[in-house]
């Protein structure tokens, strides 16, 4: 007698969540691998594998196998997944893995089947996808299923997804390669064309959470960076303001908020209608960003509302998936 084990993968550019199907999160991880350049081993994955970045010797890389949203390498992705499915249950000869996995709502067809593949080669035998904003829908608790139409716009590390839902399918959508990473990059790129600095990917996402913004907010300050000189080579520091980083981050911000207008543009009356009525709601890492809530309903003049925990929508609408599959 086979026994099934059913979980749920939201997996993130950043970060990986696998919930079980009664909507536990088991794991919470960083989507990053560190291999071995001479042997092709994989020496961490998660946690340990982020650490690493930007701080191995030249025989171990840290690389994050996910790009906007899309597997990039394969071989590491399913590395990663096996270990992270491996770690999340135990498991024995006589268990079936069944998985539901998150992709974003632009991915094309060729992009799908080598996510399905890779959960394949971490070991399960059978696998569904769901796009990644009706799982956020789902796990925001919103009723999808209904003759009523929900806004949700998911903001993860690689990917911003816009979508209307009404009776369980997607009524209108938009997918921009726009997500945390483009924020972090937008850093690193003000950070050296403005001060001569070079700084890390981990400093830039450390500077967007502690006075990254989409608008002004109340007690905005400064805080000093540290990086290498791009003019002599030598270690460097200099202090940046609130303003300063908002200014950085305002092009990827205004090309969500496109994104988000665009959508609603197409939206059917009946539907533009219930979102007034019910409010947008916003999901992912990077709608925390200060201000961008207040942003977006300055931008649309319609509520916009953030669930109680919205990093976890994604791979709580996957652990809903299964449980309706039964």
């Amino acid at each position: 007698m086979l026994f099934s084990r059913d979980i749920g993968i939201d997996l993130g550019t950043a970060d990986t969540l696998i919930c079980d199907k009664r909507g536990r999160i088991v794991i919470r991880e960083p989507s990053v691998v560190a291999v071995d350049v001479k042997s092709k081993r994989v020496v961490a994955t998660g946690d340990e594998a982020k650490a690493m970045i930007g701080r191995t010797p030249g025989s171990i890389v840290a690389v994050r196998p996910l790009k906007d949203g899309v597997i990039a390498d394969f071989d590491m992705t399913s590395d990663m997944l096996r270990s992270f499915i491996y770690r999340s249950s135990k498991r024995s000869l006589f268990t079936k893995t069944r998985v539901v996995i998150s992709v974003p709502s632009g991915v094309t067809e060729v992009e799908r089947r080598a996510v399905e593949d890779a959960v394949r080669s971490a070991g399960a035998q059978e696998v569904e996808l769901i796009e990644e904003p009706m799982a956020a829908a789902l796990g925001a608790g919103l009723p999808v299923f209904d003759a009523t139409g929900s806004m949700v716009i998911d903001i993860g590390g690689g990917t911003c997804d816009v979508a209307v839902i009404s009776l369980g399918g997607i009524a209108a959508s938009k997918s921009i390669k726009i997500g945390g990473d483009a924020l972090d990059e937008a850093i690193v790129n003000y950070m050296k064309n403005k001060h001569d600095l070079l700084i890390g990917i981990n400093t830039a996402e450390d500077v967007k959470l502690k006075i990254g913004s989409a608008r002004e907010y109340d007690g905005e300050g400064a805080m000093e960076i540290k990086g290498r000189n791009l003019v002599n080579g030598l270690p460097k520091s200099a202090e940046v303001t609130s303003a300063e980083i908002r200014n950085a981050l305002s092009e990827p911000v205004e090309k969500i908020l496109g994104a988000i207008c665009e959508t609603l543009e197409v939206t059917l009356p009946e539907l533009s209608a219930d979102i007034i009525d019910r409010g947008i709601y916003l999901t992912g890492g990077s709608s925390q960003l200060r201000g961008l809530k207040e942003l977006i309903q300055e931008r649309t003049n319609i509520e916009v509302h953030i669930p109680e925990k919205p990093l976890d929508c994604v791979a709580l609408g996957t652990s809903i998936k299964l449980r309706r599959a039964k």
